[in-house]
């Protein structure tokens, strides 16, 4: 639930959780991530932690993971969507995505293993995938490139 804490989704094991954010550049290109051990990218953020609201964790995952410090106001709430995880086989992602504009350097921190910018024509081509076999891609940043950003 934007703007309220609801950790309703945590009852189910089979469920994770989290907040995530479009970061977009001046040119239009979005910032993906890759954590350590995994393989897939996908839009940063994480985990809500107990008492938190999707929003100060999306501002507290973009600090912990990309040296990223935005403050509330700059984050547009983009909505609730419910994909296939990426690196966690039969479980289900509930998303809490915001959007927000970047005109500063990302660095990877904590479990980020590499950042990379998706160029618009990319993300063009990463809307069109199926969610179920977009490998490198995370389903999260299919769909929300599907739905947001083309």
């Amino acid at each position: 639930m934007i703007g309220g804490v609801d950790h309703s989704d945590r009852r189910d094991p089979h469920v994770i959780s989290v907040s995530a954010v479009v970061l977009t550049g001046p040119d239009g290109a979005v910032v993906t991530v890759r954590k350590s051990g995994t393989d897939r990218f996908m839009l940063p953020g994480g985990k809500w932690e107990r008492g938190e609201s999707p929003l100060r964790c999306a501002i507290r995952e973009l600090d912990e993971e990309l040296g990223v410090g935005l403050s509330p106001e700059q984050l547009t709430p983009l909505g609730r969507f419910t994909t296939d995880t990426a690196n966690e086989p039969g479980s289900l992602l509930v998303a809490e995505v915001f959007s927000a504009g970047l005109d500063a350097h990302v660095r990877p921190r904590a479990e980020i293993a590499e950042a990379r910018w998706v160029a618009v024509g990319e993300m063009a081509r990463i809307a069109e995938l199926d969610e179920k076999e977009c490998a490198p891609w995370a389903p999260l940043l299919v769909r929300v490139a599907r739905e947001h950003l083309t």
